[in-house]
């Protein structure tokens, strides 16, 4: 007979174990956590979706998304369905439907699908401000295949940065602890109100308990730039810069608190930043007022709405400090 080794326990002459009340409200926590668990799968898996995709060439690929509004409208990653011929859904009631790509920001990794069909089982999309580090969130999708796979976790943090493909930064990223693996793009991260928090879009190779979602309420803006203009929008400035460090005196004699400023490469001709009179070499340290520590912290001032009208940028050229008002393009 296989011999059984416990990690802890009582011998004889040892005190006894945990009493009846201990054990009962283990149980009833236990129980708790499950029903917590398994009334966010009741409410939203059933608009969970697999999705498959086939290229010109024919080549196959498959991912999750999850739909959003009853007609149709769903979310998933770009990477899923990105240059992609035909995208095919298969809901949990086994139909197999056609969807078509309404739109694709590969910036954020997300991509916005229609499903050929109406009175669809949806789930809610939330907020992301509000999760709290240790906050339970649960992950469904379609991982290596095996469709309709729940995983739960912990909001392990809130404010991770992550590259996309095209090299951006896309911001305040929730990483968590729900177990994630290939199959799983495009899936949503769910909270205890069955409401969608984030798109599941990457894990770290070799890790284990460290996956990322592209937080709800980026996903938000993404599903509004889309539905409005076609696509998502940013402006442009028309320079090629990068993150320099700065000395703290410098820091301190021009008021700002940060150890890194945007130093200018080039200029593009006739733009916005050339006729406003940027030149290469100048330091960019403020953007209508906000530190710029960063070319990504660039990237993100210019995303915003107020953005697409006039722009302060304030820059330190030859040890002098100066203000460049400018227009950006929004191509």
């Amino acid at each position: 007979m296989a011999q059984v080794r416990f990690l802890s326990g009582s011998s004889a002459g040892s005190p006894a174990g945990p009493g009846s009340d201990e054990v009962e409200a283990d149980s009833r926590l236990a129980d708790a956590y499950s029903e917590a668990v398994v009334s966010i799968v009741d409410g939203a898996a059933p608009a969970v979706v697999s999705i498959g995709v086939s290229n010109a060439d024919g080549a196959m690929g498959a991912g999750s998304g999850v739909i959003m509004t009853p007609d149709g409208y769903a979310l998933t990653n770009d990477h899923v369905v990105a240059r992609q011929k035909q995208v095919r859904v298969r809901l949990t009631d086994g139909r197999q439907l056609p969807a078509t790509v309404v739109g694709e920001d590969p910036s954020t990794d997300l991509a916005l699908i229609r499903v050929s069909a109406s009175g669809l089982p949806f789930a809610r999309l939330g907020s992301s401000a509000p999760l709290r580090v240790g906050q339970l969130v649960v992950a469904i999708g379609n991982p290596l295949g095996f469709s309709e796979s729940v995983s739960a976790g912990i909001v392990s943090a809130k404010s991770r940065g992550l590259r996309s493909v095209e090299g951006r930064l896309i911001d305040n990223v929730i990483q968590h602890t729900a177990a994630l693996n290939p199959g799983n793009s495009g899936g949503p991260l769910l909270t205890t109100a069955e409401e969608i928090v984030g798109i599941n879009t990457a894990i770290i190779a070799g890790a284990q308990g460290i996956g990322f979602a592209v937080p709800s309420d980026t996903a938000s803006w993404v599903i509004q730039e889309l539905l409005h203009h076609g696509r998502v929008r940013r402006a442009q400035i028309g320079i090629k810069a990068f993150t320099r460090p700065i000395h703290r005196r410098f820091a301190h004699a021009y008021g700002i608190d940060q150890s890194t400023v945007i130093e200018v490469a080039a200029v593009l001709p006739d733009s916005p930043a050339s006729r406003a009179g940027i030149r290469k070499g100048d330091l960019i340290i403020q953007a209508n007022g906000m530190d710029l520590p960063s070319v990504d912290a660039l990237h993100s001032a210019l995303a915003q709405d107020s953005a697409f009208r006039e722009v302060d940028i304030t820059l330190v050229r030859r040890g002098r400090k100066t203000t460049a008002r400018l227009a950006p393009i929004v191509p």
